[in-house]
């Protein structure tokens, strides 16, 4: 009875100490600026209330995202913030939240992302296979910058030169069906090829405008499409084994309650565009681009590119929020 009594005083004593057995993470964070940027700044505030769950985090700022996605592979980083787009190579479920269309806007997106913060069968899927989803936030809604303004419609794009991401082939893709040409760049040399004329078309979100001088490839005759393509996010992506569902649900949670304080972040930089470069586009243009991007989700998500549940879950939060679309009578999402 003693030995009994003895054994449970030491695992009472055990669950008392203090969690300074500190799980010691590296954490790679893809900021463009680096150390001094926004986004390290912003994973800053996330690494003080991450030593509330027992981490100890290592912040690591990466330039070069393909490196800090690399580094995160070979396990060299236990886990890394990067794009939604790059973080579909280790989760296609959260990676497809940034499919082309499916999330109209800020609105819509700020449902999705309640959703996948809260415990149940959405947040599950991220925590699926060798890599769970720790976080998402937005990165906002991805434009398209034209170097000549009068290219306002899908049949004037025929001929254009576009970038794309080399890593992301639904891109070419979808660029090539529209007749103009496909030129792959990726996230640290894009801006640079349109504002030296190297290509002519670029899809972006507002906050590069600034940061990357984009006003420089829009000048004389350039403009922006007012017409956001895709809502893009940024990701804590994570190797599984090295945290517990535990800690991605808080991290989670984290990120979903400091939401409107990236989205109020976001509308600053978005006020430092130049009216005079948004090109309007007409209502019926605006029907055969949704036409357009749905018959390419669908033949993206029969090609593996997409996840096909979380098609479906987009679908139901365009619906929610806007019930007389067409889609909404005759699904196929």
């Amino acid at each position: 009875m003693r030995k009994i009594l003895s054994l449970a005083a030491a695992a009472l004593l055990t669950l008392s100490l203090p969690a300074h057995a500190e799980m010691e993470r590296k954490i790679c964070v893809f900021d463009l600026i680096g150390n001094a940027g926004p986004v390290m700044g912003a994973m800053k505030d996330w690494q003080i209330e991450a030593i509330k769950w027992g981490i100890k985090a290592e912040l690591i700022p990466f330039t070069n995202e393909a490196i800090a996605a690399e580094d995160l592979k070979a396990g060299k980083c236990d886990a890394a913030l990067i794009t939604g787009i790059r973080a579909r190579l280790f989760n296609s479920y959260s990676g497809t939240l940034d499919s082309i269309g499916a999330v109209p806007s800020m609105d819509h997106l700020k449902i999705l992302l309640q959703v996948l913060s809260t415990p149940g069968k959405h947040a599950d899927k991220l925590d699926h296979g060798a890599f769970s989803v720790m976080g998402i936030a937005p990165a906002g809604g991805a434009y398209i910058f034209v170097n000549d303004r009068t290219v306002n419609t899908l049949a004037k794009a025929a001929g254009k030169k576009v970038a794309v991401l080399d890593y992301d082939k639904t891109q070419a893709k979808l660029v090539a069906q529209v007749g103009a040409t496909p030129v792959a760049s990726d996230i640290t040399n894009f801006s640079t090829k349109f504002n030296n004329g190297v290509v002519d078309v670029i899809a972006a979100p507002l906050v590069a405008y600034g940061a990357l001088e984009l006003y420089k490839g829009l000048s004389p005759d350039g403009g922006i499409i007012n017409y956001p393509l895709v809502q893009l996010t940024i990701q804590l992506v994570a190797r599984s084994d090295r945290f517990t569902p535990d800690i991605s649900q808080k991290s989670r949670k984290y990120f979903y309650n400091n939401l409107e304080r990236i989205v109020e972040a976001l509308d600053k930089e978005a006020q430092q565009v130049d009216p005079k470069w948004w090109v309007e586009i007409p209502d019926k243009d605006k029907v055969e681009y949704e036409v357009m991007m749905q018959q390419a989700r669908l033949q993206l998500r029969d090609e593996g590119f997409y996840d096909s549940d979380m098609l479906s879950l987009e679908l139901k939060v365009r619906c929610k929020l806007d019930q007389s679309r067409p889609e909404c009578v005759n699904p196929k999402e």
